[in-house]
């Protein structure tokens, strides 16, 4: 990405997760935090995010009804890709 180019929202929702991982290049978490200190939108999907992570994390396959397990192993087998 050119660092002299501003960050769309649309940007930064496609290197959230890079973001949050770390693993972005110097030139791109300036671009993506400058956005993000401007635009409160962008912020309430990463805090969105942070949070969904979290939650995930203290997920447990046993906590996960029958049905439910069938039905994302379902869609990840049918998932289509581009």
């Amino acid at each position: 990405m050119d660092d002299e180019q501003e960050l769309t929202c649309q940007e930064l929702v496609e290197l959230v997760t890079e973001y949050l991982e770390g693993a972005l290049s110097p030139e791109d978490r300036g671009r993506f935090e400058v956005h993000l200190a401007t635009c409160p939108g962008c912020q309430t999907y990463l805090e969105q995010m942070r949070q969904t992570i979290e939650l995930l994390g203290r997920i447990t396959e046993e906590m996960i009804p029958e049905r439910a397990k069938a039905d994302l192993l379902h869609a990840f087998r049918t998932w289509k890709r581009g």
